[in-house]
């Protein structure tokens, strides 16, 4: 089994020997002396970091201890204020991301990068990508891509870095459509949404197109569920990997190698903590919270301390590959994004992600939380592969009434007659009042 690649990214980063796993402790004294440069940075430069710092002392001396008693940055001082967020003139940005999160109705995430940031995300996917393929193959990129800087397009050139074609295809909404589509662009490597994918390869068998050779997949941008994992690798006899990465970390911020034990993380241009979500105190290796991380080198807009609203944790101990990199384990999902039901317990889509993918038939489904006669009602609407309905409704209603936690709840099911799919992330709709 191959060391991650990122050995020999963060090595070349160190100025350290690469010829043996770096040390933790080498990663980490590099992490405290770059994490003091960007809060002085950000303090010097961005109105923002000035004034929500400005009652403290000693910046310019920042260690672990001190560090960890810093203020987070949230979503919301994102969204409000992000422009302040700025340390450099509008010049010297290459590329601004705008997001608007799913049924939010405030301002938008403005993400701001330069040139330099930008290349770090370049790097990271030219390393990262090297245990999915090898030069003279090709990836099919199921992310955007038409624009210059967004995911897809900084995939497909970090990609060439390594001499590695590439298709960019964009995000799926009729899975059967993309797969007649996709026979004409044969790929080693399928890279994108995880429920996106599935749907590719369960379409592909039930219609008889050879896809051609897949080797390896590589999973981002959602919650990855085991069922997925699993029926991926059976149906096309593949490798499936994980990737972690937000806009706000640059698009990129770790990913699974060879062993496939979790996933490697930046450590020379992010610095990640996992912390409680109630009480902010920072969790130790092993135990699941809310992910935070700080940008290392980041010019035109560093976060320090920023929530994502991810919960997950950190591997304890080295790599099975050798590496003592970091590891983040699968992340559970969206903090924000789990309901509480009438009866206590609690319901993602993660959860009905495991309980539901594993059924054959099923593409994809939308979930809404509704209240009926003073009772939870959770409303289904399925995609299936079509000539399954009356089998996989059957198996849905079994697995749903004979979950414990869902004792209490309704259930009513629908089909979705277009045969498309979501194009993007996915959560259980609340419309209980």
């Amino acid at each position: 089994m191959k060391i991650s690649p990122l050995e020999s990214l963060t090595a070349g980063k160190l100025g350290v020997d690469s010829s043996k796993p770096v040390s933790l402790a080498a990663i980490h004294s590099y992490q405290m002396d770059k994490l003091a440069e960007t809060v002085a940075y950000a303090s010097r430069n961005s109105p923002f970091y000035r004034e929500k710092f400005a009652a403290i002392s000693g910046l310019d001396e920042v260690d672990a201890e001190m560090f960890a008693l810093l203020p987070f940055t949230s979503e919301e001082e994102l969204r409000g204020h992000g422009a302040e967020m700025l340390c450099v003139s509008q010049d010297e940005v290459a590329r601004i991301i705008t997001m608007q999160s799913s049924g939010t109705t405030g301002a938008p995430k403005r993400l701001f990068f330069s040139e330099d940031d930008l290349e770090q995300t370049l790097d990271f996917f030219h390393h990262g990508m090297q245990p999915l393929v090898s030069s003279g193959e090709r990836v099919l990129i199921l992310l955007p891509g038409k624009t210059p800087d967004s995911a897809g397009d900084l995939l497909a050139r970090g990609l060439a870095r390594m001499e590695v074609g590439s298709h960019i295809y964009g995000l799926v909404a009729d899975p059967v459509e993309a797969v007649k589509a996709l026979v004409a662009h044969p790929c080693e490597v399928i890279l994108g949404f995880p429920v996106q994918i599935l749907a590719l390869a369960r379409c592909a068998a039930a219609l008889k197109i050879d896809m051609g050779r897949i080797r390896s997949v590589l999973l981002c941008s959602d919650y990855i569920s085991k069922a997925t994992c699993h029926v991926l690798s059976e149906l096309w006899q593949c490798q499936v990997f994980s990737h972690y990465g937000t806009v706000e970390t640059g698009l990129g911020g770790g990913v699974e190698c060879e062993a496939r034990s979790g996933c490697h993380l930046r450590e020379t241009d992010l610095f990640f903590e996992v912390i409680c979500p109630q009480t902010g105190a920072v969790l130790a290796p092993g135990e699941f919270g809310e992910i935070v991380f700080s940008t290392l080198h980041r010019r035109a807009m560093p976060l320090i301390r920023y929530r994502t609203g991810d919960y997950g944790r950190l591997h304890a101990g080295p790599c099975p590959c050798g590496s003592n990199i970091r590891r983040l384990d699968r992340v559970r999902g969206r903090i924000n994004q789990v309901r509480e039901l009438k009866n206590g317990c609690n319901l993602s889509m993660a959860d009905l992600d495991e309980i539901l993918l594993p059924v054959p038939g099923i593409l994809d489904f939308q979930a809404v939380l509704e209240r009926v006669a003073n009772c939870d009602q959770l409303s289904l609407r399925l995609t299936l592969i079509p000539g399954q309905a009356d089998t996989v409704l059957q198996e849905v209603r079994a697995r749903l009434q004979g979950l414990a936690d869902l004792k209490d709840l309704s259930f009513a099911l629908e089909l979705e007659g277009s045969g498309r799919i979501q194009p993007g992330k996915r959560v259980i709709e609340e419309k209980r009042a």
